[in-house]
């Protein structure tokens, strides 16, 4: 789909605020709601939207501590091992990264407690583990929530 001027308007204010309405985009556009609930769904049909959501602030749910890992595996427990690592409750993001095999995840943990039983009971234990980098973020200088930027 080739996307005009409008299209990426819409997509920088639907990222700003999902709830904006369509009358309130409609608006400040000079359309009709209608006109553009139907390019919202133009959107999504193509996919360029793949789903609204809500953002949680993880501190304000008790989750205080950011983890990214960057986990070496054998190449033949590499599916295996992200799709086990994909189900814990406490992993946000996991991804296959260029290097040896290496799977770098995002946790969302409780505290400092919470991330030593993680790594002990959770990833240590798992067979084909080859090695495990832990980095604890100290402070956020920027984080961008909603995927790409236009």
């Amino acid at each position: 789909m080739a996307m005009d001027a409008l299209d990426r308007n819409l997509l920088a204010d639907l990222a700003a605020d999902g709830r904006i309405s369509y009358a309130e985009l409609g608006r400040k556009y000079g359309l009709t709601r209608v006109g553009i609930k139907a390019r919202v769904e133009k959107l999504r049909d193509e996919g360029i939207i793949e789903r609204f959501t809500v953002v949680i602030n993880p501190e304000k749910i008790g989750k205080n501590v950011s983890a990214f890992f960057e986990i070496d595996v054998e190449p033949f427990s590499l599916d295996q091992l992200a799709e086990e690592l994909s189900q814990e409750d406490v992993v946000e993001n996991l991804y296959l990264m260029t290097g040896a095999s290496t799977l770098h995840m995002h946790a969302l943990l409780e505290d400092m407690g919470h991330l030593e039983r993680f790594v002990l009971d959770r990833i240590y234990s798992k067979r084909g583990i080859i090695r495990v980098r832990t980095h604890v973020i100290l402070r956020r200088y920027k984080s961008r929530r909603g995927g790409a930027r236009l």
